[in-house]
């Protein structure tokens, strides 16, 4: 658990444009997608 919290705080970014953060959030959810998608079809 105290990985995962690492990591989130790694990857948080706290652009000052709406549209940085919006990219980002999107290249994350994407990231954690094709995370999901991968482990999903390995098991």
């Amino acid at each position: 658990m105290h990985e995962l919290l690492r990591l989130a705080r790694f990857i948080r970014c706290d652009p000052t444009a709406p549209r940085q953060a919006f990219a980002h959030r999107l290249r994350i959810g994407l990231a954690v997608a094709v995370l999901i998608l991968t482990l999903s079809l390995l098991g």
